[in-house]
């Protein structure tokens, strides 16, 4: 048996049905369910609140349910179901992010929402096929033959699902160096598990890994900075054991410190100034840091060098994990995922930059689908949560995070309207989306303008509502906004208004501390910096109302808006004007993960996630903007991006693991109407 991580081994008999690690998702469901995504505001001006936060009342047909699983001992969450089938017997059903998420399957093209063929230690040629079923916001597959099949043992106790595998042996692990490909034109590295049977397994994207700095032993020559972004950490885990030996063989050996040279080569070799003296001998750092068994479980921890990311795959015959470390380890894929909506990931070439882009297809004319922006607070316009969260907490089928918002207090940056109400108000004449719940759309670039009149026809501009965006001039926050306003600025003047008229002027005092209630029956209205002076033109009593338009007016037609920008596509035309949306040149030259939506010339919607290139950053606004012109859009929407860009399906995220996507403020959600 050759030495784990010195063989040079070359598998060419797999089946390369590949997991690409921009699927693969590191367990963070969340148990937080609603009993209605409907919404039940107290009045025109009330935040609309979901009916409940307890858990979902029991489906139809269905003998048990629950959102915990026991997977070998370890509980974790996970939607599950159980349902009467043939002969008295007891089908079991797991929701399809859960089966990929916990167990590793592998989910193949498909045309048919009601069959989901899948590969897991196993051959294409063949592949299984699961019989699928929408319930609620999720998918669940009948996997009773599959468990069957696998040995495993199934039982419910009360909420869990336990699942217990047979206990199975990591034999070998080898590293390898394979040639390049016609599909990977880079020598890649190949690291082969093999098992004594199949098991579950899961793939983790960690944090970047710190490099320490080593300083130069020349006093005068300061220490150089990292050339190259860091290699970021990933583990494959595996519900096997390794042996001690095993373990032994494929744990690297700390380095030796590198060997400094400086001072020698300065005695002897004669330096001069187009002679660069080396600081070390970097030693490269292993690809494998650590091989552990922690609770029956085998752990592989990675260092992957930024650009390239493990690329997961089982075979049968032997029973073996492939892991491929490559710069382009997206797969390729298109699964009907339920009726009027599709699950599409490919590389969108632009020139010789290959983009990694997973999308959904949406159709909003398709009976029972219907989008709505959601947020992330149920008590009002502060706060953030994970999409994944905000997601399940309104029962939204699938979403993308939404616009732009202030990370250190929470508050959003843009445009939000739901159901004819606005949360907050455009800001900066922004690039917005604005829909109706028939499938139609429209794409601009938005300004609301409200107005204030008083009795004596004094006209004084409102210009932000409800939104977190601080400047001079008159604000309008709702009950929508919270319970209370807590002032923005230094000594504001706070107006109440109550029924149409003026019931109190207070002063605001120091930012942030005095919180002042929402009247659920009228608005506050703060006078910033030189709008204070417009104080004494608002006495205690005066009556007052308020007229509403935006501009363009087309938006006022659309009961949903989501602003966030730039505006990128429109009439099959690039618009991109970034600068005359007030978006800094840092912000428009950034290479960096983005997120999208657009319509086509079928009527289709498509949300979409644009990853890193094959070897470099994410697109700028102008390669973002052709791309989404390339797929087909007839008008596009540029969306909050980077760290907060997160495509969610089902209880799962589709482009990134749930541990390096950023809270968000807001979204938009696709909700599937029940039957």
């Amino acid at each position: 048996m050759p030495n784990c991580c010195q063989s040079g081994i070359s598998e060419r008999r797999f089946f390369r049905a590949t997991m690409s690690p921009i699927l693969l998702i590191t367990l963070c469901l969340t148990t937080t369910c609603a009993s209605s995504a409907q919404e039940s505001p107290k009045n025109a001006q009330s935040i609309p609140r979901l009916i409940s936060q307890s858990p979902a009342p029991a489906l139809t047909g269905v003998v048990s349910s629950g959102n915990q699983i026991s997977l070998n001992g370890r509980t974790l969450p996970g939607t599950w179901l159980q349902r009467p089938g043939k002969a008295g017997q007891i089908t079991t059903h797991l929701s399809d992010g859960v089966f990929r998420q916990l167990i590793g399957v592998n989910f193949l093209n498909s045309s048919n929402s009601a069959k989901q063929p899948i590969q897991w230690f196993s051959s294409v040629t063949t592949p299984l096929v699961l019989t699928t079923r929408l319930l609620g916001a999720y998918r669940y597959l009948d996997i009773s033959n599959f468990a069957q099949t696998s040995g495993w043992e199934i039982r419910t106790n009360g909420n869990i699902l336990v699942i217990a595998t047979p206990k199975a042996q990591v034999t070998n692990i080898v590293q390898s160096q394979e040639p390049p490909e016609a599909s990977a034109p880079l020598q890649q590295t190949r690291i082969l598990v093999d098992l004594d049977r199949p098991t579950p397994w899961q793939v983790a994207q960690g944090s970047a890994i710190a490099k320490p700095q080593t300083p130069s032993s020349d006093p005068d020559t300061p220490t150089p900075k990292p050339t190259t972004p860091p290699n970021r950490q990933w583990t494959i885990t595996l519900d096997g054991i390794a042996d001690p030996l095993l373990i032994e063989r494929c744990t690297p050996q700390p380095p030796a410190p590198p060997t400094l040279l400086p001072n020698l080569l300065k005695q002897l070799l004669p330096v001069t100034p187009t002679q660069p003296i080396p600081a070390s001998v970097p030693t490269p750092e292993p690809l494998i840091q650590k091989v552990e068994v922690v609770k029956n479980q085998t752990i592989i921890s990675l260092s992957v060098p930024f650009g390239l990311s493990p690329q997961v795959s089982t075979v049968a015959n032997p029973n073996r994990l492939i892991i491929n470390i490559r710069p382009d380890p997206l797969e390729e894929r298109g699964i009907t995922w339920g009726p009027g909506l599709r699950w599409r990931q490919q590389y969108v070439n632009l020139g010789t930059q290959r983009f990694p882009v997973v999308w959904l297809e949406v159709n909003p004319r398709k009976f029972g689908l219907t989008l709505k922006p959601m947020w992330a607070s149920p008590d009002g316009l502060a706060g953030t949560a994970p999409l994944i969260q905000t997601a399940q907490r309104y029962l939204a089928v699938a979403g993308i995070n939404g616009g732009y918002f202030n990370r250190n207090n929470k508050l959003p940056l843009g445009a939000i309207r739901r159901d004819n109400q606005w949360l907050s108000g455009p800001i900066l004449n922004r690039g917005a989306i604005a829909w109706n719940d028939s499938g139609q759309f429209y794409f601009g670039r938005l300004t609301l303008e409200e107005t204030l009149i008083t009795a004596n026809d004094q006209r004084l501009p409102i210009l932000f509502l409800n939104s977190g965006y601080v400047q001079s001039g008159i604000a309008r926050y709702t009950s929508a906004w919270g319970s209370t306003y807590t002032p923005l600025t230094d000594n504001e003047i706070i107006l109440v208004v109550q029924k149409d008229q003026i019931t109190s002027q207070l002063p605001g005092g120091k930012v942030g501390e005095t919180p002042i209630p929402i009247p659920q029956d009228g608005y506050l209205l703060t006078l910033r910096a030189n709008a204070a002076s417009a104080a004494s033109q608002l006495p205690i009593g005066s009556a007052v109302s308020i007229s509403s338009a935006t501009t363009p007016a087309d938006f006022s037609r659309y009961p949903h808006i989501i602003g966030a920008g730039p505006l990128l596509v429109q009439n099959r035309q690039i618009v991109l004007d970034a600068k005359g949306e007030k978006f800094s040149n840092a912000f428009i030259a950034e290479k960096a993960i983005r997120s999208g939506i657009c319509t086509t010339a079928t009527g289709t919607l498509m949300i979409t996630a644009t990853h890193n290139r094959v070897g470099g950053y994410g697109p700028n606004l102008a390669e973002h903007a052709q791309l989404m012109q390339q797929m087909g859009c007839v008008d596009a929407l540029n969306l909050d991006g980077g760290s907060s860009t997160s495509l969610y399906l089902g209880g799962q995220l589709l482009d990134r693991s749930p541990s390096t996507a950023a809270r968000v403020h807001n979204g938009i959600g696709i909700f599937l109407k029940p039957r």
